[in-house]
């Protein structure tokens, strides 16, 4: 029963230190905390045009798109996550900043660090995807990956008019998980 309640413990730390989002420093302004995710928005489509250069062009026609950041941790039997990231309206050009966060159920063991990238094909789905923000999922997948060294899977699937990219950034995961995935606006930064 101890271990039951280490566990709970554990888990409940890890998930408050994910949810922080990009509030990782309370004295940072909001033009600062926008900078940080534009930042990062900026070297994850870097990374992705370098892996795959047709996503420019793609982005470049869609309505819209968003980058996120994501940490995940999967322990036993539970995965939780949390992140930030902004959408993009291509025809307008305003940028909507969000806040993400995951649970699952399932086998898994290990820590992820990863960014999403949504390329939404019409702008129903994009105002659907900012304003209602549900995403729900299952995912299985395996990486390894230390910086520069190790390997790491990142994937492409189309759902619901929106193409998602992942990519690993730094982590070691084993999972195979069901989640539910709630995206939503960040009321600071907007």
């Amino acid at each position: 029963m101890q271990y039951k309640s280490i566990l709970f413990s554990l888990v409940a730390a890890v998930s408050l230190l994910l949810l922080g989002g990009c509030s990782t420093t309370t004295q940072a302004t909001v033009t600062q905390k926008r900078q940080a995710v534009q930042t990062m928005n900026d070297k994850v489509l870097t990374e992705l045009f370098a892996l795959k250069p047709s996503v420019r062009s793609q982005i470049n026609s869609a309505p819209g798109y968003a980058v996120f950041d994501n940490a995940n941790v999967n322990l036993i039997l539970a995965s939780f996550g949390g992140g930030y990231g902004v959408v993009t309206d291509n025809q307008t050009g305003q940028k909507t900043y969000m806040k993400m966060a995951e649970v699952g159920l399932g086998l898994g063991a290990g820590i992820k660090d990863f960014r999403a990238v949504f390329v939404f094909h019409n702008e129903a789905v994009m105002s659907r995807f900012v304003e209602e923000g549900w995403a729900f999922g299952a995912q299985a997948d395996a990486a390894a990956k230390a910086g520069d060294k190790g390997v790491a899977k990142g994937g492409e699937v189309t759902v619901d008019n929106i193409t998602i990219y992942q990519l690993t950034e730094s982590g070691l995961s084993l999972q195979a998980t069901v989640k539910g995935t709630k995206y939503w606006k960040d009321n600071e930064l907007n």
